[in-house]
Parts: structure tokens; sequence; C-alpha cells
């Protein structure tokens, strides 16, 4: 289980576990509970979920790194999840990622250094009718182009900025 080491308020996982960690077969909803508190699965928070249930960490790590919607790392405020699905590749999304990462200097997997965007590219978002698409948390952005792209780049760090003012 190596990871980056966070310190994490795990009291804020407990209600997760008292709800969850007896119920047989709730291992992936102590998952999603668990990165919706944290925005990932920290290491300190798996080792109290394995504890909890008596799940071995070797399995709850398989699940989480099984399915994709996990994350064992911390994202940015901005999560950029690039459809990478038939329709989008054969829209463009491998230019939409490449102007991705001239704007912001990362790839797929990567955080800005100021934490601030993080991108990840993902099967299907199942946009297809507006491919090439993204989704940034939770919003879907469609018919993409490099300079619409620039844009909500832009918005967003300026919004971001404005938010820190206040």
């Amino acid at each position: 289980m190596a990871q980056s080491t966070q310190q994490v308020d795990l009291a804020k996982l407990e209600p997760v576990l008292a709800k969850y960690a007896a119920k047989p077969g709730s291992l992936i909803t102590i998952l999603q509970h668990t990165q919706d508190i944290y925005g990932y699965l920290p290491r300190a928070a798996l080792i109290a979920i394995s504890k909890a249930t008596g799940i071995a960490p070797a399995q709850i790590m398989g699940v989480a790194t099984f399915y994709a919607q996990f994350r064992l790392q911390p994202v940015g405020r901005y999560l950029i999840m690039l459809c990478q699905g038939t329709a989008c590749h054969v829209n463009g999304a491998e230019s939409i990622s490449a102007i991705i990462t001239e704007e912001l200097g990362i790839k797929d997997g990567e955080t800005t250094a100021d934490g601030l965007f993080s991108l990840k590219h993902v099967a299907c978002l199942g946009c297809c009718s507006l491919a090439p698409a993204m989704m940034i948390n939770g919003e879907v952005y469609g018919n993409l182009t490099g300079n619409s792209v620039r844009k909500v780049l832009s918005d967003l760090a300026a919004a971001a900025k404005e938010e820190d003012k206040a």
C-alpha cells in the first residue's frame, strides 16, 4: 500500500464504518464514501477500513486498483476526465489531450504543481453525441475544440483565483 503519507482525519470515516463495516459485500460502498470524504483513498483510511471490516489490506487494494473510479493519490481542485471512447477518439480526443497538456503542463494521471488541475483519461463518459467530451468535477463539456478547452481552463483558473481571494 505504498503512497504518499498525508495526514487524514480518520474521525470523518467513523460514521461510514459504523454503518457499513459489518455488512457483507459493502467494501465498494465504503470505498466510495471514503473517496467522497477525502477526494481519494488515503493509505491511513484503507488501513482503518481493513481493521474495521476484517478484509485484508491486499484485497482492499485489489478492489481499489481494479475500478477506475477510485483514486489512490490526491487530485487537483478540478479533476478533468477526458473521454477516450471510440466516438471521442475519432472526433479528436488526442488533440484535446495535447492542448490540455500544452496549457497546463500535465499529462494523463498528473496534477499541476499548484494543485488546481488533474488530468485523467477515462474509457467512456457516455456522452458520445457530444464527442469529443470531458467532464470536470461532474460537469460535462462537449463538442470540444482547442479554443473551447482553453476557455474552460482559463475560466476555471480565474474562478479559483476569485474564490481564493474571498
